[in-house]
């Protein structure tokens, strides 16, 4: 079993309880517009950390972080990425990625909107932390925890950091 954190869109905002939700997890994924290395480095101090770079994410953190990434936790086929879509509306820069090769878990931000979603039709968990920075338009920061036990999804947790103050 493998206990992961999930965020995205900090957009360089740094939140100390980052590092106390996160510390019982073995990885960390963040799923674009991280915003500064200071948050980067922060989070890969914590635990090992897995990330995309964000439309919002300038030159150091592009040469750091690919737009998508495809990779394998326990038996799940993990996509991350930042811009993404969801269910039935698909970014056309992943869409025929997905549909080509569905993932098990696909994982995206970009819209600040929290939603955990199964797609029945690509066979696929699709989850969108929210946004767990104070840029933008969203209410609430949040962040996911979840476990991945082989090909199974489990314990999945959405843990509320507070309103958003910072209106753009």
């Amino acid at each position: 079993m493998t206990r992961i954190g999930i965020l995205s869109d900090t957009h360089s905002f740094w939140d100390e309880r980052y590092a106390h939700y996160f510390a019982e997890c073995d990885e960390i994924w963040h799923a674009g517009d991280i915003g500064s290395l200071e948050v980067a480095d922060r989070l890969a101090e914590i635990k090992p950390l897995r990330a995309v770079c964000g439309n919002c994410d300038g030159g150091d953190l592009r040469r750091m972080f690919p737009e998508l990434l495809r990779f394998r936790v326990e038996d799940a086929d993990v996509l991350l990425t930042h811009i993404g879509g969801y269910p039935g509306r698909y970014d056309p820069r992943v869409r025929d990625k997905l549909y080509a090769s569905p993932p098990d878990l696909f994982v995206c931000g970009h819209s600040h909107i929290l939603k955990v979603q199964y797609d029945k039709t690509l066979r696929l968990l699709h989850i969108n932390p929210g946004a767990a920075g104070m840029t933008g338009w969203h209410k609430e920061r949040t962040i996911v925890r979840m476990t991945v036990d082989g090909k199974t999804f489990k314990d999945l947790e959405v843990i509320t950091l507070g309103d958003n103050n910072t209106r753009l």
